[in-house]
């Protein structure tokens, strides 16, 4: 039975880099996996309101139910003021409510965060794990996954075009499957 692994991009950019690097990704599934890009983009700041008064937006109810059919999840991410996007953790928040209904639980994740500059997104990282601790998504540890000056990755297509980036993010999905087997329930 193919697993499904979901890849979400903290960044809501048009051309963001976290997206190209999860458009990349999808072609680096191994047979038996299905990497699918799930979208936060369109997801209303959380309310706890929305849950209690049952008003629950069309977008969270997609968006829960996306999580609830994937196996596993990668988080592709910037960082943005030494912490994760509040799109992201926006997101988080929504799939880890109402309390008792939190649909990450238990799903084998990986943090691959990235930026232009030379400390490659460590914050965003760092503080993603931190959240993924609460809701009981076990994070991959190695290797570390920390793309620095990612902006130049890139061609003018938007193809990666730099070996040395996608041979280490091959080597991190790899690494990353195998996580997965060890250390899912499904």
């Amino acid at each position: 039975m193919q697993k499904v692994i979901g890849l979400i991009a903290g960044s809501l950019r048009k051309e963001s880099f976290s997206k190209k690097i999860s458009r990349t990704l999808v072609s680096m599934a191994p047979q038996g996996f299905e990497f699918k890009i799930i979208s936060i983009e369109n997801l209303q700041v959380y309310n706890q309101d929305f849950d209690d008064d049952n008003i629950v937006p069309e977008s969270y109810v997609k968006f829960r139910e996306e999580i609830k059919n994937i196996d596993g999840v990668i988080f592709i991410t910037p960082e943005h003021n030494r912490s994760v996007p509040a799109a992201l953790k926006n997101a988080i928040d929504i799939g880890s409510r109402p309390a008792g209904k939190n649909i990450w639980n238990g799903k084998p994740g990986a943090v691959f965060s990235n930026s232009p500059g030379n400390v490659s997104g460590f914050g965003a990282n760092h503080h993603l794990r931190q959240s993924l601790v609460s809701l009981n998504v076990p994070a991959m540890q190695q290797p570390e996954v920390y793309l620095s000056h990612i902006d130049k990755a890139w061609d003018e297509n938007a193809d990666l075009k730099d070996q040395g980036t996608k041979d280490f993010l091959q080597k991190a999905v790899n690494a990353y499957v195998e996580w997965f087997k060890k250390n899912s329930n499904s």
